[in-house]
């Protein structure tokens, strides 16, 4: 922690182990800075492995497993593979990366912090998937130096999606109700103002999946922005294995990742906390089954 700036915009506007381009910088060289543009490249890019049916495209299991790809150099070594062309070049969707809502939102960052723009990935729950329900979700925040604060941004959410779902709200500035951060759903289920078994995505659901969710968040506010199905510390257990230190370090945690950015060298603090730091060898629950995962990072 002691190399790392006090400051986090410029924190933020650096890459992190997951959003390094490494060798493939390259594919970066000369992209555009507005928002919009880059946010039309990163949809571009990538098709949403649930979504893949929408576009006419029937995933194999091989390509299914894109989604497994943690760190963007290797998101972007699929993409080059898949397609030489420049990033700017909008890909057939059946020639885009197969991602979820979380590479969408981290390739994001990727693109913004390579330009030095304050980003990073958020874990949370969208309002506007499926109605009455909060859908596990990622988003992208980035600094928007005219409004002073960290605008919400879904990248996901291309023309397609944005009529599926009935969007009338803007994807470039998600409005709070449409999208809380796992701290604010874990309040919420702690303090009786929401059903925990309304948080989560197909049949997994319930505060233990807030709770995972709100570790991931706080990782992600380190920038390490892991997989939605790795697992580690207290993400692991039953919600009846908590102890009420373990319930109180949980609550102190949701109300670090709702402040602003005075609490920044909170957040920091906080994930160096057993349960909270990302060990280097991390449980990835997949469709394969569990299996242990050794990081590089």
């Amino acid at each position: 922690m002691s190399n790392q700036p006090d400051d986090p915009l410029v924190y933020y506007a650096a890459h992190g182990p997951i959003t390094d381009p490494g060798q493939h910088t390259d594919l970066l060289a000369g992209l555009p800075y507005d928002l919009p543009a880059l946010v039309e490249i990163v949809q571009g890019a990538l098709i949403h492995v649930y979504h893949a049916p929408r576009y006419g495209i029937k995933l194999t299991p091989e390509r299914e497993r894109e989604a497994q790809l943690r760190h963007v150099a290797r998101m972007l070594a699929r993409i080059r593979e898949l397609d030489p062309r420049p990033l700017t070049s909008a890909r057939p969707p059946d020639r885009r990366l197969v991602a979820n809502c979380r590479d969408h939102s981290v390739l994001l960052v990727a693109l913004l912090r390579q330009q030095g723009i304050p980003a990073r990935a958020r874990c949370g729950f969208a309002t506007y998937f499926q109605m009455g329900h909060h859908e596990d979700h990622w988003v992208c925040e980035v600094w928007a130096a005219e409004k002073g604060r960290w605008v919400r941004v879904d990248a996901q959410l291309d023309a397609t999606q944005r009529v599926i779902y009935n969007v009338h709200f803007n994807p470039l500035d998600v409005p709070p109700d449409h999208f809380l951060s796992a701290g604010r759903a874990w309040q919420l289920c702690r303090g009786g103002q929401a059903d925990p078994n309304s948080f989560g995505v197909f049949n997994l659901q319930g505060l233990w999946f807030v709770r995972g969710n709100l570790v991931r968040d706080l990782a992600a506010l380190n920038k390490v922005e892991l997989l939605p199905w790795d697992a580690w510390g207290l993400i692991q257990g039953e919600d009846r294995a908590l102890c009420a230190a373990d319930l109180e370090r949980l609550d102190r945690v949701a109300a670090l990742t709702q402040a602003g950015n005075e609490g920044f060298a909170a957040i920091r603090a906080a994930y160096q906390e057993e349960g909270f730091r990302v060990p280097p060898v991390i449980t990835c629950y997949s469709r394969s089954g569990a299996q242990e995962v050794e990081l590089e990072i």
